[in-house]
């Protein structure tokens, strides 16, 4: 059987993982793999704190793409990979690697995943998860404040600088290249299907 490779992505806190999750949940039981992108920020260890908080996290040169493209490759070919782990309280690669095992299904989620071209070829269902900019901003500080240990006046101020220009210059326009998109604020479970009933078509092979 062939492998099928699905991209999800949309910007920072449309409801992506959210999506990713209802898809795996749907899938429990069947080989399917997961590759985050997030896992692949370029490790920062070598610039001082300062430097690293105003770093550009959402241009695309952002992330390790050589190294994303790779293990997918071997992902696709059956081999384990050794996924890196990345800590965003510290914007570094930590020493861990998850060991990650190849699928029938492997999904490639993240914000830039369909505006990388050598990711977005290797792909054979494209998402976009599409979520209004006021909800996104909202969700996205929440999750920053609470789970990654940053300031209010932080997420604000990272959000004018980079989050938003790079948005509209960089993931916005890649929802061109979508076959599916598919709204995280309303009820999204009918597009959901759709998607799980076509692996489900690929599982069954």
């Amino acid at each position: 059987m062939s492998v099928a490779v699905l991209g999800i992505a949309g910007g920072s806190a449309s409801g992506k993982t959210t999506v990713t999750k209802k898809i795996l949940e749907a899938l429990a039981g069947e080989p399917v793999t997961l590759l985050d992108q997030d896992s692949y920020y370029r490790d920062l260890g070598h610039l001082d704190m300062d430097l690293r908080r105003s770093f550009n996290f959402d241009h695309p040169d952002a992330f390790d793409n050589d190294l994303m493209i790779e293990q997918l490759e071997s992902l696709k070919a059956g081999r384990s990979i050794d996924k890196p782990v990345y800590s965003f309280k510290e914007y570094t690669r930590t020493p861990q690697t998850v060991r990650v095992d190849p699928g029938n299904v492997i999904i490639v989620e993240g914000i830039m995943v369909l505006a990388i071209r050598e990711l977005r070829k290797r792909m054979d269902v494209k998402i976009f998860v599409e979520a209004d900019d006021d909800i996104r901003f909202i969700r996205r500080l929440t999750r920053d404040v609470q789970e990654r240990g940053r300031s209010i006046e932080a997420v604000v101020s990272q959000y004018l600088e980079t989050v938003r220009p790079m948005h509209l210059t960089f993931v916005e326009p890649s929802k061109r290249y979508a076959d599916v998109i598919i709204p995280s604020a309303g009820p999204n479970d009918v597009a959901i299907s759709v998607v799980v009933g076509s692996l489900r078509e690929h599982l069954r092979g």
